[in-house]
């Protein structure tokens, strides 16, 4: 397969993902939700037209992010074959949670990009502290 089927391979079964997920596959649909889960910098919503339309492939880091908030393989999404070393864990991993951290996780998620960062900075910092 070349390049450019490649692309329009993934692009067909992002769209499919996103459509049994639920959610309409518009360019801004997909940018609000991927931005509300990826640690990075923000996606846009030309990066996620692009996706869209087959004209590119999101990086690996990305990729995992759509396969996650589309509860889908990383690797079904990208090869469109499910991995045979890619195990799903049966529960989510918010199963558990206090109402605390519940809510704690959803103001995380509805802060911008850089704040985001910021935090997780914070957080990996305390964690590396506490464990001398």
């Amino acid at each position: 397969m070349d390049e450019k089927d490649e692309k329009q391979a993934f692009s067909e079964r992002l769209v499919a993902a996103v459509e049994a997920a639920g959610y309409q596959p518009r360019p801004s649909v997909v940018e609000k939700h991927f931005n509300e889960l990826y640690w990075g910098a923000s996606v846009t919503f030309q990066g996620v037209s692009r996706w869209l339309k087959g004209h590119s492939i999101p990086e690996q880091d990305k990729l995992v992010v759509l396969a996650e908030w589309l509860n889908v393989e990383p690797h079904e999404l990208r090869y469109g074959v499910a991995g045979k070393d890619t195990p799903k864990s049966s529960q989510p991993w918010y199963v558990g949670l206090s109402i605390e951290e519940s809510k704690l996780f959803q103001a995380f998620l509805k802060l911008p990009a850089d704040k985001k960062k910021i935090v997780r900075d914070v957080i990996v910092s305390y964690s590396e502290s506490t464990e001398n």
